[in-house]
Formats: structure tokens, C-alpha cells, sequence
């Protein structure tokens, strides 16, 4: 088993400074738990926490059952991967993933086993005999992961091991980190401020921002039902597109006007707002960019926008689009949805109608920006 639990964890700093608020979670085994978040959000401080590397000042974690507050963190059966490779430049690659076993005595045939069977796994076996320096960044990241592994650890903590990668590797290293995860099948605690990696690595994604847990769940919770403005536009690319708008009620029945034009909003999505038994007036309206159609002059709910930016992506177009009342809106559109006429179409000023469906929009509270939906 290899369980973690933080309770009413917190970092503060200098008697003063909070880094870190009330921080509750319950990581399972064999649980991929990401902590996602912009800079300075305390992610990687309650990471390190967790480690032993940071002091914590209120609360505990656990481990397996154990409160490991006093623990060091050799003591605590976790390895962890930090940003910087932190390898060993005058060592050969076998030597820096044998360090840690070397230093704790085990027999050189049970650390020549260890490092050659990590090395398969990770395939790296052709440069075991190679310094560092004669390294790309990811087979560099490949070394320090072997290092993490070879420690037969309860937990992995990883703190933005991807971040120094060009964008090609990062791709590639993220698939090799799902299936080394499915070859070691442990417990894997991951800091990044991507929000990509974050969605696609995760079982379940901890949000963090200023300090405090906006949301937990997984990507598919949180990317279709956000708790908060916060969450709504940090996760998805390009970000929701929000503005403020008037929704309308009428017995059980709502609309919304966004942009000059009155749209119902039916289905699931009003029966929940009547469930919630939501008040009429100001509300933040939140619609994704893949959640927008282009539309005909005349069709139901179509919201004419002029062409301001058409960003080629490859395999879809982000229109940048402006309404008459001078609101701005990102739209995603497949490229394989458009025939050849259209698309030569899409330049700056071009007149273009959309629409959007009710069951695709989100609401927030205009003072605390929660989700009206929120159970």
C-alpha cells in the first residue's frame, strides 16, 4: 500500500506568510494525482512538504498510516524528480542511477540488476556507459527518473520534470511517463503548471491557486463542470470564453442574452438551474471555443462577429472574433469541417455568424464567481 493523506496541511513563511492553506487530500494506491496551478500557487511547496524538504507548520501527512511530520526524507520510502536533472556531471549514467544504492551498501550484483532493468525500461541501456554532458535533455530526464526508480519507493513525487523539454520532447516524455506508470503501478504525486499534462496524466487533478485547493477531481470533472471562474478558464486551450450577460426566467424556464440575442436555455442544463431554483439577473457566461459553431445569416440564435485573427493550428482554426456591441470570442473550428471556399474566406474583417447550445454553457455568480450548477 502506499497511501498519503494531508490534513489541514499548511506552509507559512517568515510567521507571516501563508504559502499554503488548510490543505486536505486523500491520494489512494496506485493513485496519479497531478497538482496544477499558475507560479507561486503552492503546489510544489506542499509537494515538497510531502517530501520532508519543507517544513510543515500546521497540519500532518501521512503515509501508508504513518504521520511522517518529523520523518527525513530518506526516511520516508519516497523517491522524487525535480525540474533541474541534478545528475552528476563526472559520473557515468550506471553510476548516477546507482548512487543512492550504493550509498544505503547493497550488493553491487542486486544494483547492477536495479539499474539494468531500469535502464530497459526507460531505454536508455546504450548510454549506461555515457557522462551527462553527452545527453539530450530528455534522455537526461530518463536518467534522473531511473535514479527515482531504482529506490523501490512507496510514493514518486515529481516537480515539473517536463518543463525544460522543447515542446516535441515534452510530448514524448509525457507518453513514456503513462506507460512507465503502468509498469511500475505505484503512487505518483506530479507538480506542473501545464495544464495539458496535468489532463492528460491524471487520474485526478488538484487545482491550486494563491494557496488554496480550488478543485479536485478528474480531468473530466473538472473540464465539464468547473467549481469556479478560476478553473473554468485555467483549464482548456484556448481558455473559455466568459463575459457578463443577463439571464432571464420565467416560471421554470430561462434564457440567456448574450450579445443582442435571446437564447433559450433548455435541457439539462436549465432543469438544473431550476433544481437550483437560480435567481434571474447579471451572470458570468462561460461557452468553450470548441463549443461554438459557425452558423448562416437566419439560423436560430446565430450572433453575427467580424474575423479579427485566424490562427492556422493544422488540424483546426482559433477565429479570433468580435460582436457589434465589441465583445471578443475565441472560436475552435476542425479544419476537416471546412470546405475550401470558407476557409479562403476567413480573413481579417470577414462578417461570420455563430451560435452556441444551451447544454454547452456554463453560469457563475457575479460576486463569487462560483458555478450556479455547484451541488
Amino acid at each position: 500500500m502506499a497511501s498519503v493523506k494531508l490534513t489541514k496541511v499548511k506552509k507559512i513563511y517568515d510567521n507571516k506568510v501563508v504559502a499554503v492553506h488548510d490543505f486536505d487530500l486523500d491520494i489512494k494506491d496506485k493513485e496519479f494525482v497531478v497538482f496544477v496551478g499558475p507560479s507561486g500557487c503552492g503546489k510544489s511547496t506542499t509537494l515538497r512538504m510531502i517530501a520532508g524538504l519543507e517544513e510543515i507548520s500546521e497540519g500532518t501527512v501521512e503515509i501508508d498510516g504513518e504521520v511522517v511530520n518529523d520523518l527525513q526524507p530518506k526516511d520516508r520510502n519516497i523517491a522524487m524528480v525535480f525540474q533541474n536533472y541534478a545528475l552528476y556531471p563526472h559520473m557515468s549514467v550506471y553510476d548516477n542511477i546507482a548512487f543512492s544504492l550504493r550509498l544505503q551498501k547493497v550488493p553491487e550484483d542486486v544494483i547492477y540488476d536495479k539499474v539494468t532493468k531500469a535502464a530497459e525500461i526507460l531505454g536508455i541501456t546504450d548510454y549506461l556507459l555515457r557522462k551527462p554532458r553527452a545527453l539530450s535533455g530528455g534522455q537526461r530526464q530518463r536518467v534522473a527518473i531511473g535514479r527515482a526508480m531504482v529506490r523501490d519507493s512507496k510514493v514518486f513525487l515529481m516537480d515539473e520534470p517536463l518543463s525544460n523539454l522543447d515542446a516535441k520532447l515534452r510530448n514524448q516524455m509525457r507518453a513514456e511517463i503513462i506507460l512507465l506508470r503502468q509498469k511500475l503501478d505505484t503512487t505518483f504525486i506530479y507538480v506542473t503548471h501545464d495544464q495539458t499534462e496535468a489532463m492528460t496524466l491524471g487520474d485526478r487533478i488538484v487545482i491550486m491557486k494563491d494557496g488554496y485547493i480550488q478543485q479536485v477531481g478528474t480531468p473530466t470533472e473538472v473540464f465539464e463542470m468547473p467549481k469556479n471562474l478560476f478553473v473554468a478558464e485555467f483549464i482548456g486551450a484556448p481558455k473559455m470564453n466568459t463575459f457578463r450577460t443577463t439571464l432571464s426566467k420565467n416560471g421554470d424556464e430561462y434564457s440567456v442574452t448574450a450579445f443582442g440575442v435571446k437564447l433559450p436555455v433548455g435541457g439539462e442544463k436549465g432543469a438544473a438551474l431550476a433544481r437550483k431554483n437560480a435567481a434571474a439577473g447579471e451572470v458570468i457566461l462561460g461557452v468553450r471555443p470548441e463549443h461554438i459553431q459557425l452558423a448562416k445569416q437566419g439560423d436560430p440564435g446565430a450572433i453575427p462577429v467580424a474575423l479579427e485573427v485566424n490562427e492556422m493550428m493544422g488540424s483546426e482554426l482559433h477565429l479570433h472574433v468580435y460582436t457589434e456591441d465589441g465583445g471578443r470570442l475565441i472560436v475552435r473550428v476542425p479544419t476537416i469541417d471546412l470546405d475550401a471556399q470558407t476557409r479562403e474566406n476567413l480573413v481579417a474583417g470577414h462578417r461570420l455568424y455563430i451560435t452556441a447550445q444551451a447544454k454547452v454553457m456554463h453560469f457563475f455568480d457575479v460576486e463569487t464567481e462560483e458555478n450556479l450548477l455547484n451541488d
